[in-house]
């Protein structure tokens, strides 16, 4: 394809991964980001194998990896000290880890690319409307103020779960917030004692703790090592959770889980732990013959299998895939939405078959999560295809070929030709 005007809103993780592939493809990109002053800020989350692939084409791999932590794999028992499953990378073949890091750490990468980038960064710009050209053959991004910016050949909506945006295109889609959530608190791990494992404990399906080593987070400089603390909770009982005080909750999440304690002990303030609020958006195809979703904004889901980042990084490495390998604008992004189909539509179908299993008021799910899950676990099949699904490859869950990963690729200047991987590199 020859180079056209895009247009992405929101500098998010797809967002910020998509035009720096598109701006390095030789296509002028303009980035929109409401944000006057983006930071680094969030929780831990995970870095599976999928995500660590696009950002080793982007020249980024090396220099977050050195400041997250490795993740040999995850365990999750019950409170009352039954193990559930114990997963580790390497079950399956393949040389693959997942590592721990602070989503600000993963933003700072990207954004600072991002501003190295060829490319137009416009900050404390909001997008309210899409609007098509007289012509047909473009998109103007409106303003709340009514400015009309562009236009644009291409669209890439990449604003998270919350977009309104979805509502300026006619593609089929649901969209709800899950009445679950999970509260936040990352602090110091300075001996290093979560190393190696997210940890997880579940007390029927109501109740679901986990401890995630997170990397030394963003910023210049040594830092420690940082770990994550999160706790599921109704949306709905968020207040009353404030209302009742620190002290009866730090209390219960001691019982559930002692070895919490050290991280319990600097949390001095309610205002230090945050809540977030799960969304599920279903849609599909993701793309019309100039809008493209990417990221949450086209398949948010329950962050109960850990790869939103991931496939929001995939996202954009496939979608420049599809406008190198077309002619025409609207059978790449139809070629898009049908290469996206299989990978997307089994972490969506897994999310919300598996979510309620760990996070609902259905108390006969927890129960039989309690007896299957150590049965499945001890299948070779069912424990291969477990783990693959936590490394992000799977497509499905029949015996075909996982995902496959990209081979290692130079990072790619303008119109591929071949630049030193120190450019993007921070």
């Amino acid at each position: 394809m020859e180079p056209i005007d895009i247009g992405i809103i929101g500098c998010g993780t797809a967002g910020a991964a998509a035009a720096l592939f598109l701006s390095r493809a030789g296509h002028r990109v303009t980035v929109y980001e409401r944000v006057p002053d983006p930071g680094p800020v969030g929780a831990g989350v995970m870095l599976q194998p999928t995500g660590q692939a696009v950002l080793a084409r982007l020249g980024l791999r090396e220099a977050v990896l050195a400041r997250c932590s490795p993740i040999a794999g995850m365990s999750c028992r019950t409170d009352r000290g039954r193990n559930l499953f114990a997963l580790r990378y390497d079950d399956v073949p393949g040389d693959h880890l997942g590592y721990g890091l602070h989503r600000g750490l993963l933003f700072e990468h990207l954004f600072r690319a991002v501003r190295e980038a060829s490319l137009s960064l416009r900050l404390g710009v909001a997008v309210e409307d899409l609007a098509p050209t007289a012509d047909g053959r473009g998109q103007w991004f409106v303003t709340p103020e009514g400015e009309r910016l562009g236009p644009h050949t291409l669209c890439i909506v990449a604003d998270g779960a919350r977009s309104h945006l979805r509502d300026d295109t006619t593609i089929k889609k649901r969209v709800r917030a899950y009445p679950w959530g999970a509260l936040w608190f990352v602090g110091d791990d300075p001996d290093d004692r979560y190393h190696g494992e997210l940890y997880q404990v579940v007390q029927g399906t109501k109740r679901m703790i986990g401890l995630l080593p997170t990397g030394k987070g963003p910023g210049a400089g040594p830092t420690g090592e940082k770990i994550s603390l999160f706790y599921s909770l109704r949306a709905d009982q968020v207040d009353a959770w404030r209302a009742a005080g620190l002290d009866t909750w730090k209390r219960e999440v001691a019982a559930l889980v002692p070895r919490a304690e050290p991280v319990l002990d600097q949390i001095r303030s309610i205002d230090q732990v945050l809540f977030a609020r799960y969304h599920d958006v279903s849609m599909y195809p993701w793309s019309t013959d100039r809008v493209v979703y990417l990221g949450d904004a086209g398949h948010a889901m329950s962050p109960q299998l850990g790869q939103g980042a991931n496939l929001a990084l995939w996202d954009a490495m496939v979608l420049e895939m599809a406008l190198s390998a077309h002619d025409s604008l609207s059978e790449a992004l139809s070629a898009y939405s049908r290469a996206r189909r299989p990978h997307l539509g089994f972490y969506q179908f897994a999310t919300r078959w598996l979510t309620p299993f760990f996070q609902s008021d259905m108390t006969p799910l927890g129960w039989m999560r309690d007896l299957g899950f150590p049965i499945a676990t001890s299948i070779p099949f069912l424990r291969r295809l477990m783990v693959r699904s936590m490394c992000g490859l799977a497509l499905g869950t029949g015996l075909g070929a996982p995902l496959a990963l990209p081979a290692p690729a130079p990072e790619l200047g303008p119109r591929g030709s071949t630049s030193d991987a120190s450019h993007a590199r921070s």
